[in-house]
C-alpha cells in the first residue's frame, strides 16, 4: 500500500476561501503537472508557486491555484508530497481528485497520510495519536498539551529510561554471554536500584492519567439542589452567559440544560437540573428522575443550597445521595441576602451528618446575582479534578488509554523483575521482565533494535580485545 500514491482533500468539508488536495507518493508531482500549469517546472522544494488548474481533456481553465511541493525525506509522510490550494468550491476540489484517480492515485484511507508519517519513521505512535488530540482540541490548554506531545514530549520523556533498560539488559547479556572475558557482573544492589529509580518515575506517569484523562476528554459537572436555590442562575454565571431561564418561580428548570465552558483550559459540561422535591406532576417527575442519573453519570457534583434560608430535611437528603456518588462540592447560594445559614453552620451541619471530624467536602460560599465566590468556585472544581496530582509541565501529561496501560504493563513487568532480584534469582530470568518491561515502552513509540543491546555492550565492554 506504501507504494501508492494516495490523494484526498485536506480541507474540511463544505464551501470555503482556501481548499487544499493533497497527493503523498512517488506519482504525486507527475500527477500534479498533469493537472496544473506552471511558470517553471518543476517548482523549487518547499516553495509555493502560482499556477492555473485546467481539464485534462480540454485544457480549459478551473482554477488560479499555489503548488507546494515537499521532496522525500522532508516532507510530513516522508514520501513525495504536493499541495495544491485553489478556491474552496466543493466541485473544483472533488474534480482534481477525480483526475488524480482516473490516472493511477489511489483514494487516501482515514489516517493514511499520518500512518505513512510513522511507517517512514518521521513521527511515533505517541506524536501520531497527538496529532489526533490537536485537531480535537476545544482549548488553547488541550492545543498546547496536545502540541507538546506532538513534539516528542511524552516520548522524550520515556527515552532515558528506555536508555536504562537497554543499558542494565546489556550488562546481565555481557555477564551471561561473555563471563570468560572477565566481564563485571552488576551486583544486587545495583540492580534494584536501577529498577526503583525507573519503576517509580513510570508509576508517577501511570498515575496521572486520572488528570490527563479529563485534559484530553473534558469534564463533566451536575448542578443539583432544591428548586429556587440558584441553581440556573450560578449556571448561567459559570458560563457567562445567560442560557438557562431563571425566574422567582420554583420549579421553571423542568429538563436538563447541558452546556461546556472552559475553565482553567479544562472543558467542563455543565449540567443545569431540575430542582429535586416531591414532583407535583408527570412532567416533574420526568425531570427529577433525570437529575439523578445525571449526578450519577457526572464526574463531579456541586450541590447548591440557598444560605438565606433555613437549612432543610430536603438538603440533608440531597447531601447523603450526592455524596456517596463520588466528588462533590457545596455551592452556600444567595450570598447576597441576609445569610440564615452562613458557612460556618453549614459546616457543622454537614459534620454532624457524616460523622466526622472535618466536613466531607469544600464549601463555597457564593452570590449567582453580584458574581462573589464564582472565582473561587471555579479553581475548587479544577482542584477536586486535580486533587493530589503532582501536574508537571504539558508534555508530562498522560492523556491516552493506551499509553497508560502500557506503562502500567512495563512497571508490573520491573515489578516483579524486582522481587526476582531481592530472591537471588538467576540474572537469565531477570532478563525476561526486563525485554517485557522494554518492550511495552517500545509499543508505545517504537522499537528498540537488537544491535541497541548490542551496541551497549560493546561500547560499554572491550569484549573480545
Amino acid at each position: 500500500m506504501t507504494e501508492d500514491t494516495i490523494v484526498a482533500i485536506a480541507t474540511p468539508p463544505g464551501r470555503g476561501g482556501i481548499g487544499v488536495v493533497r497527493l503523498s507518493g512517488d506519482r504525486a508531482m507527475e500527477l500534479t503537472l498533469g493537472l496544473v500549469r506552471l511558470g517553471k517546472q518543476p517548482p523549487d522544494t518547499q516553495r509555493s508557486t502560482l499556477g492555473t488548474a485546467v481539464d485534462p481533456e480540454t485544457g480549459k481553465i478551473l482554477d488560479e491555484v499555489v503548488v507546494t511541493c515537499y521532496r522525500q525525506p522532508h516532507s510530513y509522510t516522508g514520501e513525495d508530497v504536493v499541495e495544491i490550494s485553489c478556491h474552496g468550491a466543493p466541485v473544483i476540489l472533488g474534480y482534481l481528485v477525480q483526475c488524480c484517480l482516473e490516472r493511477g492515485a489511489r483514494a487516501a484511507e482515514p489516517g493514511e497520510f499520518t500512518m505513512r508519517a510513522f511507517l517512514n519513521g518521521r513521527i511515533d505512535l505517541t506524536q501520531a495519536e497527538a496529532i489526533r488530540d490537536l485537531i480535537e482540541a476545544r482549548t488553547l490548554y488541550q492545543a498546547r498539551v496536545a502540541a507538546t506531545q506532538l513534539g516528542g514530549g511524552l516520548s522524550a520523556r520515556l527515552k532515558p529510561h528506555k536508555q536504562a533498560l537497554v543499558e542494565l539488559i546489556a550488562i546481565l547479556e555481557a555477564g551471561i554471554d561473555f563471563a570468560d572475558d572477565d566481564v563485571e557482573v552488576v551486583n544486587r544492589t545495583e540492580i534494584l536500584k536501577r529498577l526503583d529509580a525507573v519503576s517509580a518515575d513510570l508509576g508517577k506517569l501511570a498515575e496521572g492519567f486520572g488528570y490527563g484523562r479529563i485534559v484530553r476528554e473534558g469534564l463533566s459537572l451536575s448542578i443539583v439542589g432544591r428548586p429556587n436555590v440558584g441553581k440556573s442562575s450560578l449556571f448561567n454565571r459559570l458560563l457567562n452567559m445567560d442560557r438557562a431561564i431563571v425566574t422567582s418561580v420554583p420549579g421553571t428548570t423542568r429538563d436538563l440544560v447541558t452546556e461546556t465552558a472552559s475553565i482553567g483550559g479544562i472543558p467542563v459540561c455543565l449540567v443545569d437540573t431540575a430542582g429535586i422535591r416531591k414532583a407535583s406532576d408527570d412532567v416533574e417527575r420526568i425531570g427529577v428522575e433525570r437529575s439523578h442519573q445525571a449526578m450519577a453519570d457526572s464526574d463531579l457534583r456541586l450541590l447548591v443550597v440557598d444560605s438565606s434560608q433555613d437549612w432543610t430535611e430536603e438538603d440533608t437528603e440531597l447531601f447523603h445521595k450526592t455524596r456517596h456518588l463520588g466528588a462533590m462540592l457545596v455551592a452556600a447560594n444567595k450570598a447576597d441576602l441576609p445569610l440564615r445559614t452562613p458557612k460556618a453552620k453549614i459546616e457543622n451541619l454537614l459534620r454532624a451528618e457524616s460523622g466526622e471530624g472535618t466536613p466531607p467536602s469544600e464549601i463555597i460560599t457564593t452570590s449567582a446575582l453580584t458574581g462573589q465566590g464564582i472565582e473561587e468556585l471555579r479553581d475548587k472544581i479544577l482542584q477536586s479534578v486535580a486533587a493530589g496530582e503532582n501536574l508537571g509541565s504539558e508534555g508530562e501529561l498522560v492523556t491516552n488509554l493506551r499509553h497508560q496501560q502500557l506503562l502500567k504493563a512495563s512497571v508490573a513487568a520491573l515489578r516483579r523483575c524486582h522481587r526476582a532480584a531481592e530472591l537471588e534469582v538467576h540474572h537469565e530470568m531477570l532478563l525476561l521482565d526486563l525485554y517485557d518491561a522494554l518492550h511495552q515502552l517500545d509499543t508505545l513509540t517504537g522499537t528498540t533494535d537488537v544491535e541497541d543491546i548490542l551496541g551497549m555492550i560493546f561500547s560499554k565492554f572491550c569484549v573480545g580485545k
